[in-house]
């Protein structure tokens, strides 16, 4: 076969191979379009007929001829090799069917399940359903996200489910087509379950703990202090620790606030007291009940800023921890060389921090220490070797300048105490100790930072150790994401189509024109 019926007859070959392979994908898929198959296999048709038309009279001449034997010999070589070719292929796509492997090559993992998560899945003691109604085209993305957890877990069974072809199954889980407007996502652990209809890994994750976890503990913010809210316009702002409190209800936590002077006592359910950012004194009647919940094992974390007009310090130098009446410097490692906004330059080797591994950015800290004779208390977070604690505040406040001097406290410094104390009343439970974390700021948790590098996990790792929810402490799903092209049910069969067939076959074409003029130039 030579001249235009060899430039036919590889062209159609070309045409038909791509139908055959895009049928076998339109096959597997939901749904979809046999448009790219039929053409191409008509095409292809229409071409080898029309080559083999044109040379009846040559192909005639050669099987007469000792060249077909030889072109029959070598055919076959190629037919057999190539079916062994298509043999090998199909049975290692049979076999990743059987046994799958993920590999995650962004940066941040973007792809992968986070620890927290991970260590969820591993603590699993039941089976958990997951069932995802969406319609075929808007699955892929979740499918995508689901697929990890019961790739992850045995216990974790993933269905999907097209509310339109499963009307069934709608009416018995008793949902209303007002909730399936975007798809929705029920988790189930026997009896109990959660809908879903935000999908990410962060809600997703937090209904599994909420169904594990049952009922959360109770956190009580101290308020009426000027003290970081969490509430109203105030906990909204850049000060403000509305994010901080989404991210403990996000932990199955239930927050409230606590005014201490009106109710005399720290609540009988409650499981941490936190003390944020205070710039008023406490009244005595409020000092001697956060004493009194001490001594009798309670937990309480203390975030307690520079030069703050608080008298809280006094509690803290008297449950073993020292407060210093300074400010940290760190020219080197720090915020854009602005020395008053230190990052963490190590941590020591305890539960809240042991997960660690990026830095914590802080704003206008001042140093925490263990007093003399606190034996269960430790610094656990430090500046840099480069930073110091500025003591002389007057003279910094004047000219704007400070150096460090012999009067300074050298880095590194710390800034993050934890620590326990037996109880000291009679009436406590011995085992039951007392939790106390102090630092020596609390912008770190703000609006405004606790996104920043690992600030969020640093705070909520230390409330769950404070409650002792130590199998939770880990490291969460990023808040940020990598940016995506969002594809809709529409685009992304284009999409396909362009890059497994129209593309390839493109250049398949180019190809056989190129051999074709080879061909012929040298005829």
């Amino acid at each position: 076969m030579t001249g235009i019926a060899a430039l036919l007859g590889a062209l159609g070959a070309v045409a038909f191979g791509f139908g055959i392979l895009s049928a076998i994908l339109a096959l597997i898929q939901p749904a979809a379009d046999f448009t790219p198959v039929l053409l191409n296999l008509v095409v292809g048709a229409m071409l080898i007929g029309g080559a083999t038309l044109s040379s009846l009279d040559s192909l005639r001449e050669r099987m007469a001829s000792g060249e077909a034997k030889r072109v029959g010999k070598y055919g076959a070589s190629a037919l057999f090799g190539t079916l062994f070719a298509i043999a090998i292929l199909a049975m290692l796509a049979f076999l990743s069917t059987r046994y799958s492997m993920r590999f995650d090559w962004t940066e941040a993992k973007i792809n992968t399940l986070s620890e927290q998560t991970l260590g969820l899945l591993e603590r699993l003691d039941s089976d958990v359903e997951v069932t995802a109604f969406f319609n075929a085209a808007d699955a892929p993305p979740i499918r995508d996200l689901l697929d990890r957890y019961a790739h992850e877990s045995e216990r974790v069974s993933l269905l999907f489910a097209d509310p339109n072809h499963r009307p069934d199954l709608v009416d018995a889980f008793g949902i209303g087509d007002e909730d399936l407007a975007r798809g929705l996502v029920r988790i189930s652990m026997g009896e109990a379950h959660f809908d879903l209809a935000e999908f990410s890994e962060s809600e997703i994750t937090n209904a599994l703990l909420r169904l594990t976890h049952g009922e959360g503990r109770k956190i009580y913010f101290l308020e009426n202090h000027n003290e970081r809210t969490f509430e109203g316009e105030r906990g909204n702002s850049g000060a403000g620790y509305s994010q901080a409190v989404a991210a403990l209800r996000n932990e199955t936590y239930e927050v409230e606030t606590l005014f201490l002077a009106s109710t005399g006592a720290v609540p009988d359910d409650a499981d941490l007291v936190v003390v944020a950012g205070p710039t008023r004194p406490l009244v005595e009647v409020e000092h001697a009940a956060l004493d009194a919940y001490v001594n009798a094992g309670g937990a309480v974390m203390v975030l307690i800023d520079p030069r703050a007009n608080s008298d809280i310090t006094a509690d803290v130098r008297g449950w073993g921890i020292e407060v210093g009446e300074d400010v940290v410097f760190d020219a080197r490692l720090a915020l854009f060389g602005q020395a008053t906004s230190p990052f963490s330059g190590g941590f020591a080797a305890h539960p809240i921090t042991e997960k660690l591994r990026d830095t914590v950015l802080f704003h206008m800290a001042r140093s925490v220490v263990p007093a003399e004779g606190s034996a269960f208390i430790e610094s656990i977070v430090f500046t840099g070797e480069e930073s110091w604690a500025e003591r002389n505040l007057e003279d910094w406040a004047a000219t704007g300048e400070a150096r460090y001097d012999a009067d300074d406290l050298l880095g590194p410094v710390s800034l993050m105490i934890a620590g326990e104390r037996s109880p000291a009343t009679d009436d406590a439970d011995a085992s039951n100790e007392a939790r106390i974390v102090v630092v020596g700021d609390s912008d770190f948790a703000s609006n405004e930072l606790i996104g920043n590098y690992q600030n969020r996990d640093l705070f909520v790792n230390a409330v769950n150790w404070l409650v002792d929810d130590t199998d939770q402490i880990s490291i969460r799903p990023p808040v940020s994401r990598a940016s995506r092209f969002q594809m809709t049910g529409d685009t992304f069969p284009r999409i396909q189509l362009l890059s497994l067939f129209v593309v390839p076959e493109l250049i398949a074409a180019t190809g056989v024109f190129a051999w074709w003029m080879r061909r012929k130039r040298q005829g």
